[in-house]
């Protein structure tokens, strides 16, 4: 999955939390790193490719918002994810309980 790929590097989590408080200009994301802006443009440019932003042109200025339907994405796959581990736990708990109880039963006879 490209956006567990992309949000693996801590940069471009910390720009998706960024611009989870609200949207901004490339410039006002490259003042909160100590890197260079050619460097938070690439972090941008897999940031979109991955499908979890989008930018936009306002004259010279670049606006950079999070894409929702690529956030979903990524959240339904967690979802999805989740959901089998638990049904495995669950399973395996019962398991572990079902062995409890036979392990109860051979030594009370």
């Amino acid at each position: 999955m490209q956006s567990l790929e992309a949000i693996a590097d801590p940069t471009r989590r910390r720009i998706v939390e960024l611009l989870a408080e609200r949207e901004r200009t490339t410039g006002e994301i490259v003042a909160e790193f100590d890197i260079s802006a050619p460097a938070i443009s690439q972090h941008l440019n897999v940031l979109r490719d991955a499908g979890l932003i989008t930018t936009r042109a306002e004259g010279q200025t670049r606006i950079q918002s999070l894409n929702g339907d690529g956030l979903d994405d990524l959240a339904s796959w967690l979802e999805r994810t989740r959901s089998a581990w638990s049904r495995r736990l669950d399973a395996l708990e019962r398991e572990l309980r079902a062995d409890d109880e036979r392990k109860k039963k051979s030594s009370s006879k």
